[in-house]
């Protein structure tokens, strides 16, 4: 990426939860890197100077759960919007995941990602590869060549592995060559449907996805990790079983992480509203008492990461009747003002929610990276100069004719959001500055 050489962020509060630094300072980048926190050296020149007074100045969001719709719609330039949302949303580092159309399954696929997403000079794009071949849950990929193209981990994308002798030689492949395997849990038969069963989805005739589709899950892949010594990060916990599952798992020593979307951190299914297409989404909205229970597990941090889950859909495939609409909802541009959202209305500390969108979710990618993640999701001297400034006294309204996603579905459409982003820097380069 190119190199913005010298830039100065002027009074803002400097909050990087890695090194617990909370305190109102300067920063000044060049060369791609953080120059200095607070001790501004006399003979620093800044070429740009970004006055930050009343702003948070965090390390760059990193975001576990994205889709970019590339490869497969390049006609229509989703990329380049996708990436801009990230930009306007304060995301720095994005996983992408492998069910695009094609499959994320051939070298060739993920090094002309990679390669148009560099050239975007925006966030940095860590692709999954797919587990199996096209997806279809039979033949494994070739995994060391799909790494050596650049993916961090395998994934079934939504598709939970039917045949459980697949999964074992999966993990048993991912790790003898020291790769993690990211899967929703979610179990084949049970996750057919299109709501969260309960009485809601009872009384409005939809298709339900009990609880038990997410913990049998659960149980499969645990016990396949006990025996083959896989790490595994699970994408999208719903539920308040699953939680515990997740939480006994990590105190046996299973080496486990977990996420959960925005959406699932602050809505219910009661939010489906009058069929509302909007709320169709994968996991479904649960229960409330799922909601505090995966509320709770986040500021514990069973949970090691907020994603947003961003899943353009274009308007003729939300546009149908509840149960026919396509699942997934636009998430980039709302992740780190839901994120402040929670510690507004749950009064947990500030710190805490940012590292959910930071620090957890990269401590998670350098789990598959190592070195070569850099240090993504920190704000230090001489680390990557990744930098979102937040204004927390701003707020906005979430209206599809505002947001930069070629997604203008969400769930949160019409709700006043607190917090804006007000510029993204990558590498030390302005990528976004809100006007």
């Amino acid at each position: 990426m190119n190199k913005q050489t010298r830039v100065l962020i002027q009074g803002g509060r400097v909050i990087d939860p890695a090194s617990g630094l909370d305190a109102k300072a300067d920063v000044a980048l060049g060369n791609g890197a953080v120059v200095a926190i607070k001790n501004i050296p006399a003979d620093f020149q800044p070429e740009v100077t970004i006055p930050a007074d009343g702003c948070l100045v965090l390390p760059g969001l990193v975001d576990l759960a994205v889709r970019l719709r590339e490869p497969g719609n390049e006609h229509a330039r989703m990329l380049e919007s996708e990436m801009s949302a990230a930009m306007a949303g304060g995301v720095t580092s994005l996983v992408c995941q492998p069910d695009t159309d094609p499959v994320l399954d051939e070298p060739g696929l993920v090094e002309m990602l990679r390669f148009r997403a560099e050239k975007l000079q925006q966030a940095r794009v860590y692709p999954l590869g797919a587990l199996t071949r096209n997806l279809k849950g039979e033949t494994l990929t070739e995994m060391v060549m799909l790494t050596d193209a650049g993916c961090v981990a395998f994934s079934q994308a939504e598709g939970m592995l039917g045949n459980t002798q697949v999964l074992q030689r999966a993990f048993q492949y991912a790790t003898t060559f020291g790769y993690a395997v990211w899967l929703r849990p979610q179990d084949y038969f049970l996750g057919q449907g299109v709501a969260a069963s309960g009485p809601l989805a009872t009384r409005m005739g939809l298709s339900g996805v009990p609880v038990m589709a997410e913990t049998i899950a659960l149980h499969i892949i645990f016990e396949l990790m006990r025996a083959t010594g896989a790490r595994v990060h699970l994408c999208r916990i719903s539920s308040a079983a699953g939680v515990a599952l997740v939480r006994q798992a990590k105190l046996d020593g299973l080496k486990v992480t977990c996420d959960v979307s925005i959406n699932s951190l602050h809505l219910t299914d009661t939010d489906i509203g009058y069929f509302d297409s909007s709320a169709r989404l994968t996991p479904p909205l649960r229960q409330q008492r799922d909601r505090d229970a995966l509320r709770a597990g986040l500021l514990d941090a069973t949970i090691d990461a907020l994603v947003s889950d961003h899943t353009p859909v274009d308007e003729d495939a939300k546009n149908l009747p509840f149960a026919e609409s396509e699942p997934g909802a636009t998430g980039l541009e709302l992740l780190l003002s839901l994120a402040y959202k929670w510690h507004l209305d749950s009064g947990i500390a500030l710190a805490r929610a940012i590292a959910v969108v930071t620090e957890g979710p990269a401590r998670v990618l350098g789990a598959a990276l190592g070195p070569r993640l850099g240090r993504t999701g920190h704000l230090q001297v001489g680390g990557l100069a990744d930098v979102c400034v937040f204004d927390p006294q701003a707020s906005w309204t979430v209206q599809a004719d505002t947001l930069v996603s070629q997604g203008k579905h969400t769930p949160f459409s019409g709700y006043e959001l607190p917090g804006r982003v007000r510029c993204t820097l990558v590498g030390g380069r302005v990528a976004y500055q809100a006007g």
